[in-house]
Order: C-alpha cells, then sequence, then structure tokens
C-alpha cells in the first residue's frame, strides 16, 4: 500500500522578526510527517489562502512518493503559474515530500540528492555600521567567530542620507540617493578592504536599487577591492544589462533572490553573465526545482548561493544546506544567525562553527518544530515601510 498525504497543516510563527510559514504534511503513516518552507513574509495571508484553499483539496490522497509529478501538477493546476505565491507554497510541499521521503530511506536528503561533496557549507555573515569605521569593527568580530566570509553593507539597504532635500509636499516614504549611495558605499568597501586586508572575503549587496548605468559604474569601481561577489546589481526586469557589466569589469555578480520564472535564471546562466545563483529556494519552488537549477548552472561553471536571510525559515535553511552539501558547484551560504528562540522553537536547526554550517545526519531535512511553542509567537500583519523606497524627489523607487 502507498504512504498517501493525509492532512496538510500550515504554520505560522514570528519568534524574531520575519513572518514564517511552515507546511506540515502529514501521511497516512501514522506518526510519519514532512516539514517545508513556504515563507513570503510580506504576503505570508496569501500563501496560507493558497496552501490551505487550494493546494491541500488538490493534493490528500496523493502518493508521497512521487515528488516529482506532485511538483509538476501542482505547478500547472492553477492555469497561471510562476508566481511568488503560488511558488512558495508549492515550495512548502515540495520541501516537506522531500523531509518525508528521506525519512522513509533512513537518510538524510543530501544523500538522496546523491551523497555528499563537502562536510560542511561555507558560509557568510552579514556586517554593518552607520559609518566606515562601524563597518570594520563589525567585519573585525566576525572576522573572530571565524567567518572568512563577510557581506558589509552601511546604513542599509541604500544607505543612509542627511543631504536629501525633498520638494514641498514630498509624501513619507524610505528615502535614499542612489548616486550618494554609488559614492559612499564604494568609499567605504575600499576603506574596509585597506583596513582588513586581502585575506577575508568582503561581499556587498546593492539590493536592485540602482538604475542600471549606475550599476556599471559601481561595478567598474569596486573592481580593484576584489569584491567575492557583488549582488543583486539590477532588477529582474534590467536583467539584459548584465551583458554590459560583463563586457567592462571582472567584478563576480550573483543574482537571483527576486526571480520566480526559468525564463529569469536561464539567459543569465547561459550566458556566463553572472557567478552565482542567489534565488530564495522557496519562492522558486523548493527543492526539486532548486536540484535541476544548480545542476544546470553547473555545466557552465556558475556557483551556488542561495538566498539565506531571516525570512528564509530554520526549514528552508536546513533545505538550504542539503543543497550545498550535494551540489558539486557549490560557492556560499548565506547565514543569518538565529537567535536562541528559533533553536528552541526548530529542534535540529544547523549550527554554524567557525563558519562552516553542518547537518545532523538525522533522516530527512533533520529538523522539527515545536508546535506549541511556536503558536505563542503569532505573526503580525503591519503595512511594510521599508518597500516604500523613493528617490530624492519622492518618485517611487524599487526596494
Amino acid at each position: 500500500m502507498p504512504v498517501t498525504i493525509k492532512d496538510i497543516k500550515t504554520i505560522l510563527t514570528q519568534p524574531a522578526g520575519s513572518r514564517l510559514i511552515i507546511v506540515k504534511i502529514i501521511t497516512s503513516d501514522d506518526g510519519l510527517y514532512g516539514l517545508g518552507c513556504a515563507t513570503f513574509t510580506q504576503r505570508f495571508e496569501a500563501v496560507v489562502t493558497a496552501i490551505e484553499e487550494h493546494l491541500k483539496p488538490f493534493l490528500i490522497g496523493w502518493d508521497v512518493d512521487r515528488i516529482e509529478e506532485i511538483w509538476q501538477m501542482s505547478s500547472v493546476n492553477s492555469y497561471w503559474r510562476n508566481g511568488p505565491v503560488l511558488n512558495n507554497a508549492i515550495s512548502g510541499v515540495d520541501q516537506a515530500l522531500w523531509d518525508i521521503k528521506g525519512k522513509r530511506a533512513g537518510m538524510p536528503v543530501y544523500q538522496l540528492l546523491g551523497g555528499k561533496c563537502r562536510e560542511g557549507a561555507d558560509t557568510y555573515a552579514h556586517a554593518s555600521g552607520r559609518d566606515k569605521h562601524e563597518v570594520v569593527d563589525s567585519v573585525r568580530r566576525h572576522m573572530e567567530s571565524g567567518y572568512r566570509h563577510i557581506r558589509i553593507q552601511m546604513g542599509g539597504y541604500g544607505g543612509q542620507s542627511d543631504t536629501i532635500q525633498k520638494p514641498e509636499g514630498a509624501p513619507d516614504g524610505a528615502y535614499y540617493h542612489p548616486r550618494e549611495y554609488v559614492r559612499r558605499m564604494t568609499e567605504m568597501i575600499e576603506h574596509v578592504r585597506t583596513e582588513i586586508g586581502p585575506e577575508v572575503e568582503l561581499l556587498h549587496d546593492i539590493h536592485e536599487r540602482l538604475r542600471p548605468i549606475d550599476a556599471i559604474q559601481m561595478a567598474k569601481d569596486v573592481e580593484p577591492f576584489k569584491l567575492f561577489f557583488l549582488e543583486d546589481a539590477l532588477a529582474p526586469e534590467d536583467i539584459a544589462w548584465f551583458n554590459n557589466i560583463r563586457e567592462q569589469c571582472a567584478t563576480p555578480l550573483a543574482m537571483g533572490e527576486l526571480f520566480n520564472h526559468p525564463l529569469e535564471w536561464r539567459p543569465l546562466i547561459e550566458g556566463r553573465l553572472i557567478d552565482f545563483i542567489r534565488m530564495h529556494v522557496s519562492q522558486m519552488g523548493g527543492i526539486t526545482p532548486a536540484r535541476n537549477v544548480a545542476a544546470f548552472a553547473n555545466m557552465y561553471s556558475v556557483r551556488t548561493a542561495w538566498h539565506g536571510p531571516g525570512d528564509t525559515s530554520p526549514v528552508g535553511h536546513a533545505a538550504n544546506l542539503h543543497l550545498d552539501l550535494w551540489a558539486p558547484n557549490f560557492g556560499i551560504q548565506e547565514w543569518c544567525r538565529f537567535n536562541e528562540l528559533c533553536y528552541e522553537i526548530f529542534p535540529g536547526l544547523p549550527e554554524v562553527r567557525n563558519g562552516y554550517m553542518y547537518p545532523n545526519e538525522q533522516p530527512g531535512l533533520g529538523i522539527d518544530i515545536n508546535e506549541e511553542l511556536a503558536a505563542k509567537y503569532p505573526c503580525t500583519n503591519p503595512v511594510i515601510e521599508w518597500t516604500q523606497t523613493r528617490s530624492p524627489d519622492g518618485s517611487p523607487m524599487r526596494p
């Protein structure tokens, strides 16, 4: 008798800043269940509705072993496809099915993918400060903790500016000055490299906040400082401009956290226009498509660097880790350094020691959830402010 999907449960919790969505698939085999990440923190209620009202009634009774078929059919059952809400909902199911598959096999998921290529996944952490001197201090603290790859930001995404002169009657918003940002961040990166030296790998995230021509200029300006990569230099709508960046400098480029559709990442890989794929694994639909993209990217010497901020849930980080351990073209893993409460809610959450993330060798994804404790931290639903970005004259800008 096949083991089937008996029920699908959606668990919401917010133990830190991000609203997390965990999918729990309960099977016909008493006591056997799997967990997956469906976290789209900015529109979490929409994902919950997609799971509870659409995927759940569609999938009850399916054989849990048919992961590929379930992924394919879930993607097209709505006819309209390749959007963040649906992809995240499908991801939660997909990751939970891989978790179940590993538990049934008595193996960690990385074994099902093909086994380890490494014992631990090298990570990078985030260093920041209000000015370039505070950034250096933050970098040194991370180095003392064993990190060899460190992302450096100053004043948050887009930086901070005290010189913006808004027009009269300008609306509220998260204002920043794109060209001033280029000047100040380039100066900061140069300062950190000078103070820290060449041994530590430095990264920086533009967060798609620049017009294409300014992004090209910044990629050229920071080339002498030998970044490990420059992240999200362009918005998904502007990916054709990666040709222009490649023609003018050798700064390594990482891209992809907002990608939903294969036609967003495929031409960048085929054209060798980026060096790292940065997709958010739940945003792209789970382990199944991530495995396929990693294998595809490997043929073009493009490495993985899966998105791993606080709005990738602990379950999502566990999924990232299994992909990291397996992928021959692994590059680096972003790590947000969860608080102790997250480790209590999610027993089995991967640990990082001296910059390396290690699995716990349990079957499946190796992570669980304390639902009673998770329920004590319900999700809030405020209007999001940081994405209400504006240029100095008040015009809307992409965050």
